[in-house]
């Protein structure tokens, strides 16, 4: 028997109603698996569809734009503050602790945006965007249609949520940026005195910057999980966005109120400001951790919802 009729074409076997006697049997090639790379191809198109949505908004834009100008706004008070040679006054914290160290070296204007901004304007920005992510889809009627394409419930939420989480890092680092311009243009740099007292080179300081943006970044993945959730809860973007925001503002009292202090450590913002812990020598870790595990949780918890709620979701609009 030759290699051809061993190997050839669409072949027949013993019993196949196409089968002649006397013909020799000619197995099937085995078909080829699957490729992976067009599913693969599929959903990095996805996420970069998604990517586009979020960043072409108007208001995405309007936010960044807030957020850029806070660092503006914070170096300019202490500059006007600090011109006749009077100091920042500050009571300890991690806020008022970075203003006082601003007008001796301008990278502490970026770790005091960042306390800044961190209590609300942050994760307004991100409950705005995570809260918009499935409601503005389907008050607008596109959301039937994204589901008409190939891609799956799963792989669409996924595809929003790690858009929200990119919008995270992206505003963390307009607040950074922001800082560093202004804080450098209007302040010395140099050697960077910690908050223990510890002496370090500027280096070494950009290093520490670069990882507190990290950790801010990572201290907001809880919140975008819980947009994301309310988002499949409702067809209206804008409800959606003001329930995440108005949770937020809740969720931020309680962490405040004293009579609560048994509650508040399983609170998303309660170790937020851990990340001054970074400006210490050695730097303490027990606050950075408990807020990632923290927000690991909450992503665990409301992305398993979010997800049970989507793909059983009747979607008319």
């Amino acid at each position: 028997m030759s290699r051809a009729e061993t190997t050839a074409g669409p072949g027949l076997h013993d019993g196949d109603p196409g089968h002649r006697p006397g013909e020799p049997v000619r197995e099937r090639a085995p078909a080829p698996p699957a490729s992976r790379t067009p599913r693969a191809a599929w959903s990095l198109g996805l996420f970069g569809s998604e990517l586009l949505i979020v960043f072409r908004r108007a208001r995405t834009l309007a936010l960044l734009g807030v957020l850029a100008g806070v660092p503006v706004l914070v170096g300019i008070a202490v500059r006007i503050e600090t011109r006749g040679g009077h100091s920042v006054g500050g009571d300890g914290g991690g806020g008022p602790a970075f203003l006082e160290q601003i007008s001796n070296n301008g990278l502490f204007l970026a770790f005091a945006s960042l306390a800044a901004t961190l209590p609300f304007f942050l994760p307004m920005a991100i409950g705005v965007v995570a809260g918009d992510s499935v409601a503005g889809e389907a008050s607008t009627g596109t959301l039937r249609y994204l589901l008409v394409a190939p891609a799956g419930r799963t792989r669409l939420l996924l595809a929003k949520y790690a858009s929200v989480l990119t919008f995270c890092v992206a505003a963390t680092l307009v607040v950074v940026l922001s800082a560093v311009v202004v804080g450098f243009s209007l302040f010395p740099v140099g050697d960077v005195t910690l908050l223990s007292g510890n002496t370090v080179s500027l280096s070494d300081g950009i290093l520490r910057g670069l990882l507190i943006a990290l950790l801010v970044a990572s201290s907001l993945i809880g919140l975008a999980a819980l947009g994301l959730f309310i988002s499949t809860l409702t067809d209206s973007g804008i409800g959606a966005m003001a329930a995440t925001v108005g949770l937020l503002i809740t969720v931020q009292i309680i962490n405040n109120i004293p009579q609560l202090h048994a509650l508040q450590p399983y609170l998303f913002p309660h170790y937020w400001l851990s990340f001054a812990d970074v400006m210490r020598a050695p730097v303490i870790w027990t606050g950075i951790l408990k807020n990632l595990a923290l927000q690991f949780l909450y992503a665990a918890v409301f992305g398993s919802a979010a997800w049970a709620r989507f793909t059983t979701r009747d979607v008319t609009a």
